[in-house]
């Protein structure tokens, strides 16, 4: 068994399917959680607030499936989370909570798993890789399956430069990735799909080229966001008010509730303004963050 007895990482949100790029785009952003996973018997850090093993199902799911994939021996543990990524708003908090949690128990273990295991791990566990792929591995993410989502055969990740900033707006208002699947419809007809594969296909091009500017009215998804949009108050109009405001694109982050837009740092005050007096006007108080792009994916702050 190691000596080591507390683990702390430090992961990053992240913005998934980019438009059209469904369960295969992310990118992480710099916004950040940071969980400590302590042996029980290790004195508790205060500064991370309760442990919330014992009451996080999540958090039972994924210490459960570690022990399970490594084949090590379980151990009694305390599990604490501090940090600044919203829950149920788009933003991958579950993926840094997951993320944090197995990264820190295969230091604690000697699992000597890699960051593609904790993808492939995390992959399973969510259903799908595109959150995953980028908080744990930063940058831009593209990620590769066959049939099923849950199995991730492999990940491209390419470098965003800061030059980009990613205006995010949170409205008060949570969405459940869960449910919001259950709103997707069933199929699409052939038109819809080819419009989308377009789409998609500009948006992985002009991030992997860096030529940001080429992300100019990109994003044009008939996959989920027509479906999702309408039961988020302003969503839409906040995206639209965006590009009016000098975005080149923008998006839904995930499921919701949060939306984002791509602009260069010159436009950034403006749109996150023109974007939150859209829900303004919808009812719905916001939070704006100025972000950027996070390349270093899950890190190891300290191992005690």
């Amino acid at each position: 068994m190691s000596s080591l007895s507390r683990v702390i990482c430090k992961v990053p949100g992240s913005t998934s399917n980019c438009g059209s790029g469904f369960d295969t785009l992310g990118m992480a952003v710099s916004l950040y959680n940071e969980i400590c996973v302590e042996k029980a018997e290790a004195a508790g850090d205060d500064s991370f607030g309760p442990d919330i093993f014992a009451k996080s199902e999540m958090a039972r799911e994924t210490v459960a499936a570690f022990f399970e994939e490594s084949g090590i021996a379980p151990f009694d543990i305390n599990i604490r989370i501090r940090g600044d990524v919203p829950q149920a708003r788009g933003l991958g908090s579950s993926v840094t909570v997951r993320g944090g949690i197995l990264g820190a128990l295969a230091e604690l273990a000697e699992a000597g798993w890699d960051k593609e295991k904790l993808v492939e791990v995390i992959t399973k566990l969510e259903g799908h890789p595109d959150n995953a792929s980028a908080s744990i591995l930063g940058g831009f993410t593209v990620s590769r399956f066959v049939n099923d989502p849950a199995k991730v055969e492999a990940v491209t990740q390419i470098e965003i430069d800061d030059s980009l900033r990613l205006i995010v707006v949170s409205p008060e208002f949570e969405v459940l990735t869960s449910a919001s699947r259950g709103v997707l419809p069933k199929s699409l007809d052939f038109a819809t799909a080819v419009s989308s594969i377009n789409s998609v296909s500009c948006v992985v091009a002009a991030l992997a080229s860096g030529q940001y500017e080429s992300l100019a009215d990109a994003v044009h998804d008939s996959m989920h966001e027509p479906y999702r949009l309408k039961n988020i108050p302003g969503g839409a109009s906040a995206i639209a008010a965006g590009l009016s405001a000098g975005a080149y694109t923008g998006w839904l982050s995930g499921s919701g509730s949060s939306v984002l837009c791509a602009c260069s740092a010159e436009f950034s005050a403006q749109v996150m303004q023109a974007m939150r007096n859209a829900f303004t006007e919808a009812g719905l108080e916001s939070v704006g963050r100025d972000l950027s792009a996070d390349n270093t994916g899950l890190q190891i702050l300290s191992c005690e």
